[in-house]
């Protein structure tokens, strides 16, 4: 297996670095609301038009077809930019497309994909229940088979961007009478149905990207069902295998960014007997570790790449990469924190330095969200290692 990049891979990141240098927003993205949904897609819009909506993506859709590698590569620049990984664009993009062009018909991925990547709409996605996260096959919310329709009701909830989105990758129970990961179906949901409340979460960080989303009696076409009726969790795992794959690599990238803007910080701060943070000898090894972890998570990811060159998508090694930087991300922003101090409470915004707290914080969510870190351990332990249940 050849890790090197080729002649073409590093003329390829010099085309990517000089395009982004010279056309990456420089306005502050707005928070939450209509406006935040507008400056997202703006840019994806803008991407699209230069040939940049998603390199990796089929040239009918809009893509350029390029190879796994060259999509990595694109990831590495786009991340060095500071852009946001995860924003309003990420469900469609990263979990609805991929999976749509996995297992959708021939209509629903020439009616939905050139759209996601034109950045024409939002996407957001209808999996987690209050008492179905990590135990997903668990979900309630149902759907009945009423003619040409399913019937949906019930709840979910930590739905990212449900405000903002106009179509939902939902996961319905069509069949109680059977085991619990066989009756389950994967459907797009429009948002603008009638009978969807939507009531937004405020998290610890002060931001409002998740919902709880209510379904009183929707009506979906039953043509907008995806795989089949009752193979949603085949369609699932698809749609999960590519969250925890390729769709974290920016900020994989920007986690070892944030691990050299420390050793900088490190350098720069004094402690209280005067001396710069960096003499202290634990808090230098612990630096020294992290950024040796966030290289061993780089070659993993390489690996992962290299072996899903010739898959139609990622394999269960995902769960390895999203375990190492779920881990790896709450020591290194646990880290800002420490060598920030005081400073690190500070009113957001009034000082640079305050982003910290917010990466902090959000860290956590990092080992929750696409499944738990136990989950992660779970599949680890049985399809990569082969243990028994």
């Amino acid at each position: 297996m050849d890790l090197r990049f080729s002649p073409e891979d590093n003329a390829f990141r010099e085309e990517v670095r000089t395009w982004l240098a010279a056309n990456v927003p420089t306005d502050r993205r707005p928070k939450r609301g209509p406006e935040m949904r507008e400056y997202d897609l703006a840019w994806q819009r803008k991407l699209y038009d230069a040939g940049w909506g998603n390199v990796a993506w089929p040239i009918e859709y809009g893509g350029r077809d390029l190879p796994l590698i060259q999509q990595l590569v694109w990831f590495e620049e786009y991340a060095r930019t500071g852009m946001r990984p995860i924003d309003t664009r990420f469900v469609g993009l990263a979990h609805a497309g991929p999976t749509l062009m996995a297992r959708a018909t021939d209509e629903q991925k020439s009616f939905h994909l050139p759209k996601i990547l034109k950045g024409e709409v939002v996407w957001c996605q209808g999996f987690s229940e209050p008492e179905a996260g990590s135990d997903l096959a668990s979900l309630r919310t149902k759907a009945v088979v009423d003619g040409d329709q399913l019937v949906v009701t019930g709840q979910k909830i930590w739905t990212s961007f449900a405000d903002n989105a106009d179509y939902q990758e939902l996961l319905v129970r069509t069949n109680p009478d059977v085991p619990k990961h066989k009756g389950i179906t994967w459907v797009i949901c429009d948002m603008a149905l009638p009978g969807i409340e939507i009531r937004p979460i405020r998290t610890i960080e002060g931001g409002a990207d998740f919902s709880e989303v209510f379904y009183d009696e929707v009506r979906i076409p039953i043509e907008n069902v995806v795989g089949g009726i009752d193979n949603g969790w085949s369609v699932a795992m698809s749609t999960l295998a590519f969250e925890r794959g390729t769709a974290f690599t920016i900020s994989q990238v920007q986690l070892a960014a944030s691990v050299e803007e420390l050793i900088e910080l490190a350098r720069s701060r004094r402690s209280l007997n005067g001396r710069p943070v960096i003499e202290d000898d634990s808090l230098a090894q612990r630096l020294a570790r992290a950024r040796a972890d966030c290289a061993a998570l780089r070659a993993l990811t390489y690996l992962g790449i290299s072996k899903n060159v010739d898959s139609d998508q990622p394999g269960p090694e995902g769960s390895m990469m999203k375990l190492h930087y779920a881990d790896l991300a709450k020591r290194v922003y646990k880290l800002g924190i420490e060598i920030l101090g005081s400073r690190s409470l500070a009113i957001p915004h009034v000082e640079d330095d305050t982003e910290w707290i917010d990466k902090h914080l959000i860290a956590y969510s990092t080992s929750i969200g696409g499944g738990t870190s136990e989950i992660q351990r779970n599949i680890i332990g049985e399809r990569v290692l082969g243990l028994p249940r």
